[in-house]
């Protein structure tokens, strides 16, 4: 699958800034998922930008591979990765495309991906768990169509939004599986602000 070029742009000229876009800190709902983890493994922080999430999955004693297509957020996750003291392996890659390796990841974490379209994300998601191993973590987090209302973030394209009935019935065969859907202010950097509908997903592939 080809890359965008314009979705290209719009990302590098949102990460191509002294400030970091998203902020430095982990995402919340990822940080509460913190006791599932586990005390050691490969994690993978998919779409990770400018490293928040890939850094704190490392802190917690994974061995993480962070991926992502902007030059410009790699390099400010790189050096957010030196600022922490973690070791975090990069590949520069259209998420959309890459050769997800099979049964690879202990943990699989994607947190607000949604600039793909449905063929994007349903190819996105195969990979996703195909890298799991059986019993590996899958952490996801997405805006729900109600954040259209609000406008704090995320995509206008409604179709890709997520929903209970879409994270059902593509993670169906998966087990301990909790879904919640919240509405709450959530502030990451100077690009989420507000109050947010999200949901939130983990489960483990069987």
């Amino acid at each position: 699958m080809e890359l965008c070029l314009s979705e290209y742009e719009r990302w590098e000229t949102r990460y191509n800034v002294p400030h970091y876009a998203f902020g430095k800190e982990p995402n919340y709902f990822l940080a509460s998922c913190g006791a599932l983890l586990p005390r050691k493994g490969r994690g993978l922080a998919v779409a990770d930008g400018e490293g928040r999430n890939g850094v704190w999955l490392a802190e917690q004693g994974l061995d993480v591979l962070s991926i992502d297509f902007s030059p410009s957020a790699q390099r400010k996750a790189r050096t957010l990765a030196a600022e922490h003291g973690v070791n975090i392996a990069f590949e520069l890659v259209d998420v959309h495309a890459w050769n997800y390796p099979p049964a690879a990841f202990d943990v699989v974490v994607e947190i607000f991906t949604q600039f793909s379209s449905p063929p994007e994300r349903a190819v996105k998601w195969a990979g996703m768990c195909r890298a799991l191993k059986p019993g590996g973590l899958l952490i996801i987090q997405g805006y729900t169509p109600k954040q259209l209302q609000y406008g704090t973030g995320g995509p206008k394209e409604i179709e890709n939004l997520y929903s209970r009935a879409l994270l059902e019935e593509n993670f169906r065969d998966f087990r301990d599986v909790q879904i919640v859907e919240e509405e709450r202010e959530i502030y990451e950097g100077t690009s989420h602000g507000g109050m947010s509908a999200v949901i939130n997903f983990v489960g483990r592939k069987p």
